[in-house]
């Protein structure tokens, strides 16, 4: 998992946000709903008894039980888990309600349901030109959740798209700022160094959405590769480049393995070869270590020098 790295280090100036998030007043709606219902009962009990004999007096005041038992139930709301309510009065943000269950607040408001769920959002392939101008298409995935309900709601008009688009910006720079594959040591490539860069690209991430409160929990890139245009030419690149490593190794074996040889020769004291036939010597040896086929040997029926 790629950890989020720190916010400050990434350089992306986001406004400062206007409003974070607070707890309202709010309380358990139990004993609010049973107190609305016993007021609405003897209300109605009220106008019940009185019937057409009722008096003014009487009937207001059967009508008041019954408004004072209704009017706070507008106030109570069904909270989810995972699940906050932003609530506002007439425009102004009192708080946002977390705590799960039925609960009541201060009647006449707006109470706006958030997700506070954890979410995944998958970019599209974006084709972009790497750090060596080379085109490459590459899509991550953030996994991301609402952390400040208040600036969700308030500092941007749809938080969900606002994190789709600084996501897919991210992967855009990460993807422009690095080359595809690394051609000097200890230089970071997309690649070679997936850890380190789905780090920077996570803590980029984070810095472009903390104004909108949204935590980015990680990222990862689900997809990394050479646009189809140029994607046969490296290809063929890369193979070059592996035989050449390949072949690098085996000489540096090969050279290691006529020097063994020759060292042995002279420790045993077995044969007393001057230069010319140990350079022949090297030379049938490398031939034989370093071809790719088979070699056909040739038997020297004569003396060492013929």
């Amino acid at each position: 998992m790629a950890q989020v790295e720190n916010v400050n280090d990434v350089v992306v100036k986001m406004p400062a946000a206007q409003v974070s998030e607070r707890r309202p007043l709010e309380v358990s709606g139990w004993p609010v709903l049973g107190v609305c219902v016993l007021l609405v009962a003897a209300g109605v009990a009220l106008l019940w008894s009185q019937g057409e004999q009722g008096t003014p007096v009487t009937v207001s005041a059967g009508v008041a039980l019954i408004v004072l038992g209704v009017l706070p139930l507008q106030a109570l709301m069904a909270v989810a888990p995972g699940q906050a309510r932003v609530v506002q009065l007439l425009g102004r943000y009192l708080g946002t309600v977390r705590t799960d269950g039925l609960r009541w607040t201060v009647p006449f408001t707006q109470r706006r349901a958030i997700s506070t769920r954890i979410r995944n959002h998958e970019t599209d392939v974006a084709k972009v030109n790497d750090a060596d101008g080379n085109p490459i298409e590459m899509a991550a995935v953030v996994v991301w959740q609402v952390e400040d309900t208040a600036k969700a709601v308030f500092e941007v008009d749809d938080f969900v798209e606002f994190v789709a688009i600084q996501t897919e910006t991210a992967v855009r720079h990460i993807a422009g700022n690095y080359p595809y594959d690394s051609h000097d040591n200890g230089q970071l490539s997309l690649r070679d160094n997936a850890d380190e860069i789905t780090g920077k690209l996570s803590a980029e991430i984070a810095a472009r959405v903390s104004s909108a409160g949204v935590k980015v929990i990680e990222s990862r890139i689900t997809r990394l590769s050479y646009a189809p245009e140029i994607a046969q030419a490296m290809l063929r690149r890369q193979q070059a480049g592996a035989v050449v490593a390949a072949r690098r190794q085996i000489v540096e074996g090969a050279v290691g393995m006529v020097e063994a040889a020759l060292h042995r020769l002279d420790a045993a004291d077995v044969v007393d070869l001057d230069d010319e036939r140990k350079a022949a010597m090297v030379s049938n040896l490398l031939v034989v270590l370093c071809g790719d086929k088979d070699v056909q040997p040739i038997v020297n029926t004569g003396s060492l020098y013929q």
